[in-house]
């Protein structure tokens, strides 16, 4: 199939979204004078990350994740805090992070020019474009779709329908997302009727209900699998 369309998520696929939670955790943990450790780190993050499964899942709010989050983590502390006031010291941290995953500038290089390039992520929309533009990666892409601002997610069906009315002479069938998580990016791009390539560096097991259209482990994989006449497609086992 000859892609004329790349959608790319940004977190864990382009831009080190690892490495920026924990520096405005820490930065976070030293305003309320909470000492930093790595049970605290995980314990948010277990808890940050079923919220927006949750979100995923229609069962909550996007409010509901940035104002509960902090509330939850830190009254497992033994503290009260006002959780949208916190989420928003903490987003103004996040913002600052940049750190990118090996290989994204050189594989937009490659690409910029030969398909149309675009972001769909998750999020608050201000961070996201604040995170891409100072990483250097916003000028890559002809488009940045953000979940708060179309008003829906992904995995949602209706996200990609709003992405698709809004990219010129697009077609599904020539449309390829990248992407780390099965749940959002790779459900929600067969939801939507289009290839799939999951990034997986971590050599994580493939679920059995989820199939994506490719697997690739390194960035620069997704080059040489562009440019096959006939790609190897991801198989069931």
């Amino acid at each position: 199939m000859n892609y004329t369309t790349l959608l790319f998520d940004i977190d864990h696929t382009l831009l080190d979204f690892d490495a920026t939670e924990r520096a405005a955790l820490r930065q976070l943990f030293e305003d309320e004078q909470l000492e930093w450790t790595e049970e605290r780190e995980a314990r948010y993050r277990t808890i940050n990350r079923s919220l927006w499964q949750a979100l995923e899942r229609g069962e909550i709010t996007r409010q509901e994740v940035i104002t509960s989050r902090f509330v939850t983590f830190f009254a497992e502390q033994g503290r009260t805090v006002d959780g949208s006031r916190m989420d928003t010291r903490y987003r103004a941290y996040l913002s600052q992070g940049t750190e990118l995953i090996a290989g994204a500038i050189e594989l937009l290089d490659s690409l910029k020019g030969k398909y149309q390039l675009y972001v769909v992520t998750n999020g608050v929309a201000a961070t996201q474009r604040a995170r891409l533009t100072g990483s250097g990666l916003a000028p890559y892409f002809d488009g940045i779709f953000v979940s708060e601002e179309t008003g829906y997610q992904k995995p949602m069906s209706a996200f990609f329908d709003y992405v698709f009315d809004r990219i010129p002479d697009a077609t599904r069938d020539q449309t390829l997302i990248i992407g780390d998580s099965l749940t959002a990016d790779i459900q929600g791009g067969i939801s939507a009727g289009i290839a799939t390539c999951w990034f997986n560096p971590g050599h994580i097991a493939a679920s059995a209900e989820l199939t994506p259209t490719y697997t690739i482990e390194r960035l620069d994989q997704l080059v040489t699998l562009l440019g096959k006449k006939e790609v190897v497609r991801t198989t069931s086992k």
